[in-house]
């Protein structure tokens, strides 16, 4: 059964397929070239005592959607997700999980599988669509759809779904459902260069009204394609929810608005496994009403949260609504690292390092999407210990590599320029502690470190989460300024927002309910500038403006342009004269098609020496010149001096001596040291030379 709907300048078309007619739900979807294949599956059983909601989402990218065979010479298949596909994956997951039944337990999974990308339309958007149908259609319960559209900004002027890879303003995508006929946004990604509050609300009122359109859609092809949802089933513990309530009523309230962190969370602890214990007890060890108690637990603190924040403006730790937490900043404090940064808020702390490299040492990306170099790198680290917890350590998650480029996407836009600046600039983060926001808290880090290191940026960022509590009728609700745990864990929303004094730089929005308003994302964006700009005057009186010099650790880098035409000259024939460079001085090389060449020393005399080497090289000879030649090679009719590294001229046997020569021998021999003067240069680069007699 196939639906079309015209979207942008574009036919959007989704066919709910049988090709996998062993899935829950399944669709293709089509927007230009750019195929998806979306399906979702449900297990049969529920899965129990987990403590969230298992669902899984996997974003594929295959190399043949592209026409290209990739991967490691011996490997031609693909490997683990790139990063790319695992932010794209995030993004499903953050736009869908909050539509699930609390009550659901069984685990779903949902997988997007690229099938052909045409270059020009992005498929993370059309995956993120294609997940909403296939869930709409299949038989889980699921509160959708949701409706996904991507708005750019350029000379002023909002588009829809901008040609992939264009450089834009703004790049942000939307998510949104549809309740009691009122549309609200459950879901916002973008970068931005330093755009306005009031930019965003006006990219937001230009994608309404397609995200409703999309809704409308969707809801067609669900009442003449959907199978009827799956009715979940549960226990009736009226009785055994009021008895562990009255248990809870001592000293819950206490312990979780306890400002301390540890004596909070050992309070809480104590109080649970004492409501465990006495479930133990009363109902003979049931496995149902322990976890039944477990989920009660979290519920009389979700409670908590709410009840206090919309009634008393109350917070676990006592702050006001709009107050943040006491913030201090430190920079340069890691020997010889080339820059670093701390920065505290709260007991968040966070430690961002930062290496300088040649402009070789940029990362490649070979993905389906992008085959790329990429100068500039954040990397997220978040270890057990930065929540007191033992874990076994294993690579970075998704948590981690979203985080990490969460920070990237908002510390790009002020970064200098490759020709004013021509470094490989590398950052890594570690959370030393964490007590919320600490994505947030790695741009301010990464801006000290970047600021300790030289790095000429435009200025600084920062970044604060923002926080929401909702009544049950959704008519009341409170804003709550840089949000920690608990707000976190038991709030209704987690919007992060980075940026400079200037503007935004990167959003980030999640929420727990189905959607906020317009007017609570007003306030949100007015509460994180102002938080913005409290967290900046405290950083700026670390430092404000870049070092005037780089770290002495830091290796320098020379700029030398050249002909490109003298390009192959200075690389030899296999390479044999660059290495020789490299191997004399120490330099690392690096030659761009332009003709630009930078050279990176850890040494500025050897950076030097290898600069000269290269002018010497590349250096256009004149007629008139005179120069100290080598002689290297000797034939019957002249001899080859070089004159300069790699450039050699003739002195023919005629130019030898004023005096007839029989044989070049008896001037010259190879190895000799002699004074030329260059008489001509031929149409074909060769040079002649005189002998200049002592």
């Amino acid at each position: 059964m196939k639906f079309s709907l015209k979207i942008g300048d574009k036919n959007l078309e989704a066919d709910i397929t049988d090709l996998t007619e062993q899935a829950n739900g399944s669709v293709l979807m089509r927007y230009g070239d750019t195929l998806v294949l979306t399906t979702c599956c449900m297990s049969k059983e529920d899965r129990e005592n987990l403590g969230f909601f298992p669902l899984t989402v996997e974003y594929q990218e295959k190399y043949y959607a592209v026409g290209k065979i990739k991967g490691a010479r011996y490997v031609r298949r693909e490997g683990k997700p790139s990063d790319e596909a695992v932010l794209n994956a995030r993004l499903i997951d953050r736009s869908i999980r909050p539509l699930f039944p609390k009550n659901l337990k069984r685990e779903v999974q949902v997988i997007s599988t690229v099938l052909a990308w045409d270059e020009e339309n992005d498929p993370d958007v059309l995956a993120l669509l294609s997940s909403s149908i296939a869930l709409s259609v299949s038989d889980i319960p699921f509160a959708g759809p949701i409706g996904a559209v991507r708005v750019s900004k350029k000379d002023g002027s909002f588009a829809l779904n901008a040609k992939y890879g264009e450089d834009n303003e703004m790049d942000v995508v939307f998510v949104g459902t549809e309740r009691n006929s009122k549309l609200l946004i459950n879901m916002i990604e973008g970068g931005f260069k330093e755009v306005s509050e009031k930019d965003i609300l006006e990219s937001l009122d230009f994608a309404e009204k397609d995200i409703e359109k999309l809704i409308d859609w969707q809801k067609e092809i669900q009442a003449k394609a959907g199978r009827k949802k799956i009715e979940i089933k549960e226990e009736d513990m009226a009785d055994f929810a009021d008895r562990a309530r009255d248990f809870l009523k001592n000293g819950l309230e206490d312990a979780f608005f306890e400002k301390d962190k540890q004596k909070r969370e050992n309070s809480l602890y104590e109080i649970n496994k004492g409501l465990i214990d006495f479930v133990k007890k009363e109902y003979n060890g049931e496995e149902g009403k322990i976890r039944a108690a477990s989920e009660i637990f979290d519920e009389e603190l979700n409670r908590l949260l709410h009840e206090n924040a919309l009634k008393h403006n109350k917070r676990p730790d006592g702050r006001d609504l709009d107050q943040i937490r006491d913030i201090s900043c430190e920079a340069g404090i890691i020997p010889r690292a080339h820059g670093s940064g701390l920065f505290r808020r709260g007991i968040t702390k966070s430690l961002s390092v930062l290496t300088l490299g040649a402009p070789g040492d940029k990362q490649l990306i070979e993905g389906m999407e992008v085959v790329d170099q990429k100068r500039f790198m954040h990397h997220y680290n978040f270890l057990p210990y930065s929540s007191g917890e033992v874990k076994p350590l294993r690579g970075p998650g998704r948590r981690e590599i979203g985080h990490g480029m969460l920070a990237e996407k908002a510390l790009r836009p002020l970064l200098p320029d490759i020709e004013s600046f021509p470094y490989t600039i590398r950052i890594v983060t570690e959370i030393l502690s964490s007590n919320g926001s600490t994505s947030m808290a790695s741009v301010s880090s990464s801006s000290l470190a970047l600021l300790d290191a030289g790095v000429p940026i435009t200025r600084p960022a920062t970044g604060i989460a923002i926080g929401l509590a909702v009544s049950d009728n959704g008519k009341e609700w409170k804003v709550l300024s840089d949000i920690q745990g608990p707000e976190d864990h038991y709030g209704d929303m987690d919007f992060k927002v980075a940026g400079t004094r200037e503007g935004i730089t990167a959003i980030q929005m999640d929420v727990k309910i189905d959607g906020i308003n317009k007017e609570i994302i007003k306030e949100a964006l007015d509460r994180a500038k102002k938080a913005r700009m409290e967290i900046l005057d405290t950083m700026e009186k670390t430092i404000a403006v870049p070092r005037e010099s780089l770290s002495p650790y830091a290796p320098r880098i020379l700029t030398l342009q050249i002909n490109p035409d003298k390009i192959r000259e200075v690389i030899g024939p296999g390479g044999k004269v660059i290495n020789e460079i490299i191997a004399e001085t120490g330099a690392q090389i690096d030659i761009e098609d332009s003709g630009i060449i930078f050279i990176t020393s850890e040494n500025e005399e050897s950076a030097k020496r290898a600069e000269s080497w290269i002018k010497d090289i590349t250096r256009e000879v004149m007629v008139g010149e005179v120069f100290e030649g080598k002689v290297k090679r000797i034939m019957g009719f002249g001899a080859f001096a070089e004159i300069l590294p790699g450039q050699e001229g003739l002195i023919h046997i005629s130019k030898l001596s004023h005096k007839r020569v029989n044989r070049v021998e008896d001037v010259v021999n190879i190895g000799d040291t002699v004074s030329v003067k260059v008489i001509s240069i031929d149409e074909q680069g060769r040079i002649n030379l005189e002998l200049i007699k002592k």
